[in-house]
């Protein structure tokens, strides 16, 4: 798997991780989403670079004019709730792309230390032949981006995958490349050290949905 850890480089995109990661600041939920859509239009730009082009002409007022255009047919898929956000932000820069949605929960049996991953919704396009992008803000086990790249098996091959996240632990990111085929793309704004006995991020942020849209009934 290729992985793009664009952290490592500094830029603007630190400010609004900062933000996220902040207890004080990610309490104000309006701005913890517009921050989860910022990286999102980040990480877009970043993955853009990688995308097929071709030269187009176009018309303006006064002559043509020669470009490089991107010609991928792109799906955007995200996992609800807190993939929400994030998606925006793709879809910012991706204004003209299919979209899936796909539910991907954390079901906890009897321990709480344990879990499975439970799939309920799914709408999505025919994804043969495209460039599909899939997008989970926080990437902790890797098994609901795993889990949720089997549910769409049955909706076509892409041609290209691209997993877009926010922050991941290295448990996380090392699943999913011994996972994905190698010539998946990974982009991520940051990868931290570890997991804690419940599958949470260490630093991480907390719980990306509650933060963005207030606290879940537990069933």
């Amino acid at each position: 798997m290729h992985i793009h850890n664009i952290s490592n480089q500094n830029s603007i995109l630190n400010t609004f991780l900062s933000e996220i990661r902040h207890v004080n600041i990610q309490k104000d939920s309006m701005r913890f989403r517009r921050n989860i859509e910022r990286i999102g239009e980040i990480l877009s730009y970043e993955m853009s670079k990688t995308l097929n082009f071709c030269a187009q002409t176009i018309e303006t007022p006064l002559a043509n004019s020669n470009i490089n255009l991107y010609d991928d047919n792109i799906v955007l898929c995200s996992i609800l709730r807190a993939g929400v956000p994030l998606h925006n932000g793709l879809l910012n820069y991706f204004d003209t792309a299919e979209n899936a949605f796909i539910s991907a929960y954390r079901h906890h049996k009897h321990d709480p230390e344990s879990f499975e991953i439970i799939v309920e919704y799914l709408a999505c396009p025919n994804l043969e032949g495209k460039t599909l992008i899939l997008a989970d803000p926080m990437l902790a086990t890797g098994q609901s981006m795993l889990a949720t790249f089997e549910a769409l098996k049955p909706f076509g091959t892409p041609k290209e995958v691209h997993l877009i996240s926010v922050i991941g632990a290295q448990e996380g990111v090392d699943f999913i490349d011994n996972h994905f085929d190698k010539n998946t793309h990974l982009w991520i704004a940051a990868i931290d050290e570890t997991l804690n006995d419940k599958g949470y991020i260490i630093p991480g942020l907390g719980d990306a949905g509650d933060l963005a849209f207030g606290e879940k009934l537990q069933k």
